[in-house]
């Protein structure tokens, strides 16, 4: 969860015809499946998809972010560049310690993700749906270690198993101080 701090706001209230200052507004945002099952709701598009969005679904977006109840739209169109850098920065976060390896030239997915597709690769693993309100990145990372510890181990070829016997036979005459 991100909590940030809106700077207060000057405005005129045409119905009393005065000029009404609000205070700092402090609002608690959490990007997660829910945020963004909400914004996929109301826009009926995939929001990981490769096209750029438009500020208003931007601002929609930080819209379905938002846990605290009643916050007015003032607020959102008064967010400083840093809040929205420190909105941006939590977004990308990795969230968690696990790291994967890459193998070089692995093919990436293919697929358009989206909630319901997310909400399926939960049921498939089992996940509990507790899980839906975790940061995006933590739920897309134990989704995919479910896949690798489910996946069957990939049969190396006869050219990656003599590397890796050389790679072995090189660490053992170094240990053992051998020459062969």
């Amino acid at each position: 969860m991100l909590i940030i701090s809106v700077p207060g706001v000057e405005m005129f209230d045409e119905q009393a015809e005065e000029f009404v200052s609000r205070d700092d507004v402090t609002i608690e945002l959490e990007h997660s499946l829910v945020s963004l099952s909400k914004w996929e709701s109301i826009y009926e598009k995939p929001f990981l998809g490769k096209g750029d969005k438009t500020s208003e679904e931007v601002l929609g977006y930080i819209k379905c972010m938002t846990l605290t109840l009643n916050v007015p739209d003032e607020v959102f169109a008064k967010l400083s560049k840093s809040n929205i850098d420190d909105i941006n920065n939590y977004i990308e976060a990795k969230m968690t310690a696990t790291w994967f390896s890459e193998a070089p030239g692995a093919p990436g997915t293919r697929d358009v993700i989206t909630a319901e597709l997310i909400y399926y690769w939960m049921i498939t693993f089992q996940i509990p749906f507790e899980c839906e309100r975790w940061h995006l990145n933590r739920l897309f990372t134990l989704i995919r270690v479910c896949n690798v510890k489910q996946a069957k181990p990939k049969k190396m070829s006869r050219a990656e198993v003599a590397a890796r016997n050389r790679q072995l036979n090189a660490q053992r005459k170094q240990q053992l101080g051998t020459r062969g």
